[in-house]
């Protein structure tokens, strides 16, 4: 779906609104989704949506889901979450999954970066290269 060069401004305008101190907050999402649809401006649903899409984006950017093949130990992914922190911020959420399909190695995914290690990935690069 396209939106309109407005639609995408007013939703930039409320994501810029949602944070304090540089964190999203919950409430003034919230109170901002409550008083636009109060206000019902002009293609108010499509901002809506384009918001929403701003905001789980934001969410996403700040999440880290980690896999393995096996279970970590408690130090290694704490020196995983901390190097991660170090890049992406101090309010980075971190997420452990263990994921026999990987057979080795880990998968990182922050937002839209992904590093993938795992012996899973290597086998398709080298089968690929075959």
């Amino acid at each position: 779906m396209k939106i309109s060069k407005e639609t995408r401004q007013l939703s930039k305008e409320l994501l810029r609104s949602s944070f304090i101190d540089g964190r999203l907050d919950s409430g003034r999402v919230a109170s901002l989704v409550k008083s636009l649809i109060e206000k019902k401006p002009r293609h108010y649903i499509q901002v809506l949506e384009a918001y929403q899409r701003l905001l789980r984006l934001e969410v996403e950017k700040r999440t880290a889901t980690i896999e393995t093949a096996t279970e970590l130990s408690p130090e290694a992914g704490a020196q995983i979450v901390a190097n991660l922190k170090r890049k992406y911020g101090g309010d980075l959420a971190s997420n452990f999954v263990v994921n026999k399909e990987l057979l080795g190695g880990m998968r990182i995914r922050v937002g839209s970066d992904v590093w993938d290690s795992s012996v899973r990935n290597r086998l398709h690069r080298l089968q690929q290269q075959l």
